[in-house]
């Protein structure tokens, strides 16, 4: 008895690794295995030399037991476990079970380790962080085409109707359009080559909406935060949603720890690139008493933004119960914090300076902080 009961926690381990085999293979859902299906699933083991089509189409045909052309998850099981075709899933049966599937705790887990990277699709093209980029790109050569003033940047007609400016702030679309106005080419390429390394990877699994959601709440929480924390100053770029994404791949990570490779080495990569950004700037700002005008509010609020949000609007492939219970607070911490910086800027403004200079487009340069 005690040898059937140990017996019976790696059978039903077993029984959900070839049940998340047959599901990650089952490309259209329909509950069967294609021949199409099965040639992916032997080529997934990046043979050398490539098995023909016939012949998985005979493997196919062999265990298509009802003859429909399609396997069902017991024809799928009786398959792999053929004795006669270990040669074409021997290792892939042994990589798996006597490695993954002994170590797993939780035998409800439907999945593998690496899902996650098999998600990777430009079906829908990746186009959405890339628009923005243009779109950032021809404001920047609108403002450089037709400065206001010569002497200064971000003194074109975008910094003068779209910058974030404290002095304007009943125009309220400020506090988006603030991502449009560059201080210079370089402020411009570091923005836009960080947000497309780092959008495009996301939109290829999350698809690109999900990721423009998350862009844009940084955008707005990086104005709101900053309005706040430094209420006298005007802010340009768009490192908030930039910091946004970044800490987007770090929910991600979180919400997806058993379908990725490696998640505890990339969840670390992404938090010190962020940590030392941010404490760099703040240490420079109020220790040293350095003014770089660098936007920390911004990127600050940006990266909690974009994990709260992340959490919250990014693909989860597999829900648990620890994961259901973070992304309630992720989602209860995100609209408090909100509402806060909100109903600042509304009900409390003696709190911000008033309209001192005339004019916003020769306030002077070191009144503007990028980000």
């Amino acid at each position: 008895m005690t040898e059937s009961n140990d017996k019976t926690p790696l059978k039903n381990r077993t029984f959900a690794y070839y049940r998340s085999i047959f599901n990650k293979y089952d490309k259209d859902k329909d509950g069967y295995i294609s021949v199409q299906e099965l040639f992916e699933l032997i080529e997934s083991r990046e043979y050398d030399n490539d098995i023909p089509t016939h012949v998985v189409e005979k493997i196919h045909e062999m265990h298509d037991v009802d003859r429909d052309r399609r396997l069902d998850f017991e024809e799928f099981v009786n398959m792999i476990n053929n004795p006669n075709l270990g040669h074409v899933f021997g290792h892939f049966i042994t990589r798996y079970i006597n490695w993954i599937v002994p170590k797993r705790t939780d035998p409800t887990r439907t999945v593998t380790d690496g899902e996650y990277e098999d998600e990777y699709s430009c079906i829908p093209p990746p186009v959405g962080m890339i628009i923005i980029s243009l779109m950032e790109i021809v404001m920047f050569c609108v403002d450089e085409a037709s400065k206001f003033d010569s002497t200064r940047s971000a003194s074109g007609p975008t910094a003068y109707w779209f910058i974030y400016d404290p002095d304007n702030r009943k125009e309220v679309w400020r506090y988006i359009t603030y991502m449009f106005v560059h201080v210079g080419v370089l402020h411009l390429t570091v923005n836009l080559l960080v947000q497309i390394l780092l959008g495009i990877p996301l939109e290829m699994v999350h698809r690109w909406w999900r990721v423009l959601i998350v862009y844009f709440a940084g955008i707005l929480a990086g104005s709101l935060f900053t309005s706040i924390v430094d209420p006298t100053v005007r802010l340009a770029g768009a490192s908030g949603g930039v910091y946004a994404l970044m800490t987007a791949h770090v929910a991600t990570i979180i919400m997806n720890w058993n379908e990725m490779s490696f998640p505890l080495g990339q969840l670390l990569v992404f938090l010190i690139v962020a940590a030392s950004d941010i404490g760099t700037a703040i240490y420079n700002r109020y220790v040293l008493d350095i003014e770089e005008h660098i936007g920390y509010a911004a990127h600050f609020a940006g990266a909690v933004v974009g994990l709260l949000v992340g959490i919250n609007v990014l693909r989860n492939l597999s829900v648990n119960r620890t994961e259901k219970i973070i992304w309630h607070i992720s989602i209860v911490l995100y609209v408090l914090l909100m509402g806060i910086c909100i109903v600042w800027n509304l009900v409390y403004p003696s709190y911000f300076h008033k309209q001192t200079l005339k004019g916003r487009i020769f306030t002077p340069l070191n009144t503007t902080h990028v980000n």
